[in-house]
């Protein structure tokens, strides 16, 4: 098997965890709107789906309720302000990326949050000047499960995608890797929903906890 010469993240739900942030949000908003608090647990499973998703679980409404784009846009507006107050890289990820650097395998991230949420975050989390390459919905002219961003991320830091490595916690994300030629790693440790079965998403990998990349990397990168 060919050794991996690059990984690439998904953003939310794999690489960081972003949920506390929109649970502490929602809760304000719905606290000025006199609503009962959501639920963290009920809520951090509809963050991998964006912001309306957010909203929908949060408020209990669809998007053609008359307030919705209203809570939506009070919602991004103090997002955008305070993105990572609470938001973290998931348990092991620090390491993970420091020997990443270590061994020279760049490293980067495809999501489908636009580029002013996910910018900031990265600036406040300092992993922007760490990461080699970031593509946004901004950059592409279609989303994941579309493989034009992975396969844009893989130009930019002149790597084939078949030694690429991408890493997400949604369907679309394993079959945007697969149609871009890459190998995939399913991270069951992110943001699904009780009735996602990862394990049947054809990935080539599949992890359970955040702390068993390191030394799956290890073995991709350097084979035995």
């Amino acid at each position: 098997m060919t050794p991996i010469q690059a990984v690439l993240f998904d953003l939310d739900g794999t690489l960081v965890d972003t949920a506390p942030d929109f649970h502490r949000i929602c809760n304000q908003l719905l606290l000025a709107e006199g609503r009962p608090a959501v639920d963290y647990t009920q809520l951090r499973l509809s963050v991998s789906n964006g912001g309306r998703a957010v909203i929908e679980e949060a408020f209990g409404f669809k998007d053609d309720h008359p307030d919705f784009e209203r809570l939506l846009e009070q919602m991004l507006a103090l997002y955008e302000a305070s993105p990572a107050q609470d938001s973290r890289l998931f348990a092991g990820f620090d390491e993970m990326l420091m020997w990443l650097d270590e061994v020279n395998i760049p490293w980067g991230i495809v999501t489908n949050k636009p580029a002013r949420f996910t910018h900031k975050l990265l600036q406040q989390l300092i992993l922007d000047t760490r990461c080699a390459v970031t593509i946004c919905p901004d950059d592409v002219s279609r989303s994941k499960p579309d493989p034009e961003g992975l396969l844009l991320a893989c130009k930019r830091i002149n790597r084939p995608p078949a030694s690429t490595l991408y890493i997400g916690d949604h369907l679309r994300d394993i079959q945007a890797g697969q149609a871009a030629g890459m190998r995939t790693l399913a991270a069951a440790f992110g943001y699904l929903s009780p009735d996602d079965q990862p394990q049947h998403w054809h990935s080539d990998f599949c992890i359970q906890e955040s702390t068993q990349l390191l030394p799956l990397l290890k073995s991709l990168i350097h084979p035995y």
